[in-house]
């Protein structure tokens, strides 16, 4: 009887083993594979700390435009435009708003760091 139970188990233990799921093509969506189109924006520009960035772009299939700028450290706004179109590459054009500022040697001389403290 024992030995029955155990080829029945065993019967059933390889069918189970042998039935596979199947697997198939996902069907073709024209969500997922439509063309890119997209825009956005968005800035930051905080006075008291100096923040002053920001990014666009507009994507309408291969064609690509957008800018970004950026407050650099020495006082002058860059922005940089740039273009894609199709296979073409990447075109950047960068532009620089005001006058780089750089503190006097005098300034740069008296920076002393702090002491350090050991409680």
């Amino acid at each position: 009887m024992n030995a029955k139970i155990l080829l029945l188990l065993g019967v059933v233990a390889v069918a189970a083993a042998d039935s596979r799921p199947s697997y198939s093509v996902p069907r073709y969506s024209s969500e997922e594979s439509g063309p890119a189109q997209y825009n956005f924006q968005w800035a930051v520009n905080d006075a008291p700390s100096g923040n002053d960035f920001g990014h666009q772009e507009n994507r309408d299939n291969d064609n690509t435009r957008g800018s970004y700028t950026v407050q650099l450290p020495d006082g002058r706004l860059q922005t940089v435009s740039y273009s894609v179109d199709g296979d073409s590459g990447y075109i950047a054009d960068v532009k620089y708003d005001g006058d780089a500022r750089y503190p006097d040697s005098d300034e740069v001389r008296s920076y002393t760091p702090p002491r350090p403290q050991y409680g």
